[in-house]
């Protein structure tokens, strides 16, 4: 197809219009960050608003299910173990223990089948018969996701009040958090027992107070709709904030709605809209994540580019990563090689708004050589200085470094390129070795040109008269004394 954003956003706002929730992600995320409309923080908050309330029913549910991403930026041979990802092998290593009797091993097998995580399928049997061959053996943890199990009920553990309350009383009866939490939602809901907010508040506290944030999320939930204390904001927002750092996705919901209608707090829609983003992006869609990613594996790049970018447009910045990641290869074949570093570059540029750091130090980069755009060293070293203030990437502090040493762009300052690379050094152990060689390169110039200016000094002077007196031998002394300062630099900074 032609490239034409206007067209892009007509059609967009069409499917908006009719109801797509992908359309409405990407017009939310066009309008916070104002590509090819007027930046517009209300009208993004209108658009994500919409899809978050839909994402968030869906949570309530429990229907929502968190999908890894993978970066492809990881290195090459991280990328096939990549922790995301579990590998084939390392599953039937892990089936091996668990058979063995490696009880941590049973529990996250169990959570692993009971939501599907790590690329594996969701599967209701096998998450129910490693809890049990765990509860067995005395894990509080697994008879607190039998008793979870229960409680929502599927094809291995039709829905049960009754053994719910059983399993839950048995995790909380040894102090587990997800058992004191399930007990609070029976009380809660009245779900095998009367309705008792009393008991119901107890409970999400005491699991709480272990730093549950599913009961931090129900007494946050508890305080902002008064149900059975009284209605009270400022504990709302504390009890959501407390379980929003643990990612918890319903309290950066209503978290959201506070900063959205300025509830218990300032309004800000700049807030809002940043939070009900992180909510929308855990809708069903975030599933192409890894069907981008298999496709990736196993070669079928333009399938891979395809899903991935589409995400990237939806606003993921790991989608934009890695969209820039697989055009920047230039192994895709449906656009044209010339348009590849122009696009990818528009997508680097996308991602470092987000806070990626290693895409910011990749704009330095397409700046730097001229990637896509025209050579400009000024820009380049400008991204570099964000990527090392900001986000204390020790490539960036390498890159500055070298264009300080040689004033590319900016003034040369050697004192300035030093300093760099040493906090590149401390900053990363993979920098240890090339910041070693770049130092080394940077003194022996440095010491060439005082011996330089040194012996031109002696000849205006004949001062000590060293190089009549060394004659013919004077190559030997100069290369001697600069062995002699690299074995001092070895031994005073780098052994």
């Amino acid at each position: 197809m032609e490239y034409n954003q206007a067209k892009a956003l007509i059609y967009y706002t069409f499917g908006s219009a009719g109801g797509s929730m992908i359309s409405q992600m990407i017009l939310g995320y066009r309008y916070l960050s104002g590509i090819s409309v007027l930046q517009n923080c209300e009208v993004a908050l209108s658009h994500y608003k919409k899809v978050a309330d839909y994402i968030a029913d869906k949570l309530e549910k429990s229907e929502g299910v968190p999908v890894e991403k993978v970066r492809l930026t990881e290195r090459p041979e991280n990328l096939s173990s990549n922790s995301e990802i579990l590998d084939w092998d390392i599953y039937q290593y892990y089936k091996f223990l668990a058979e063995r009797g490696d009880v941590q091993i049973q529990v996250s097998l169990g959570q692993l089948h009971l939501i599907g995580r790590k690329g594996l399928d969701q599967d209701y049997y096998k998450a129910l018969y490693y809890f049990l061959k765990a509860a067995k053996a005395g894990s509080a943890n697994a008879m607190a996701f039998i008793g979870k199990m229960y409680l929502e009920g599927n094809v291995a553990a039709p829905q049960n009040n009754a053994t719910a309350f059983k399993y839950f009383s048995m995790a909380a009866n040894k102090g587990n958090a997800i058992g004191l939490h399930g007990l609070g939602l029976l009380y809660f809901y009245g779900k095998g027992v009367p309705v008792n907010y009393a008991e119901a508040l107890k409970y999400f506290q005491k699991a709480a107070e272990k730093g549950w944030p599913d009961a931090q999320f129900q007494l946050g939930f508890m305080y902002y709709s008064g149900s059975g204390v009284r209605k009270d904001y400022k504990l709302a927002f504390k009890y959501f904030y407390l379980a929003s750092q643990s990612g918890q996705p319903l309290a950066i919901y209503y978290l959201a709605k506070m900063y959205a209608t300025g509830t218990g707090v300032l309004r800000s829609c700049r807030t809002a809209v940043e939070l009900y983003k992180g909510v929308c992006e855990l809708g069903h869609w975030t599933e192409k994540f890894l069907t981008a990613y298999f496709a990736y594996k196993n070669g079928d790049i333009d399938s891979s580019l395809v899903q991935y970018a589409l995400l990237a447009e939806m606003g993921y910045e790991v989608a934009q990563s890695n969209s820039a990641f697989i055009l920047e290869s230039k192994k895709a074949k449906i656009l044209e090689k010339e348009k590849m570093y122009p696009m990818a570059l528009l997508l680097w540029n996308r991602a470092a708004i987000q806070g990626n750091a290693f895409a910011r130090v990749k704009i330095g980069d397409y700046h730097y050589y001229g990637y896509g755009t025209k050579k400009d060293y000024q820009t380049a070293a400008a991204h570099y200085s964000i990527a090392a203030n900001k986000h204390h990437s020790a490539q960036a502090m390498f890159n500055l470094a070298y264009m300080y040493e040689h004033g590319l762009g900016i003034a040369k300052d050697v004192r300035l390129a030093r300093r760099l690379y040493d906090m590149a050094a401390k900053t990363s152990p993979d920098a240890h070795i090339p910041v070693f060689f770049a130092l080394m390169k940077l003194e022996t110039v440095h010491l060439f040109q005082d011996i330089l200016f040194f012996n031109q000094f002696t000849m205006r002077w004949k001062w000590m008269k060293l190089d009549n007196t060394l004659g013919p031998y004077w190559d030997l002394f100069v290369i001697g004394l600069i062995v002699a300062v690299l074995i001092f630099l070895l031994r005073n900074r780098y052994l």
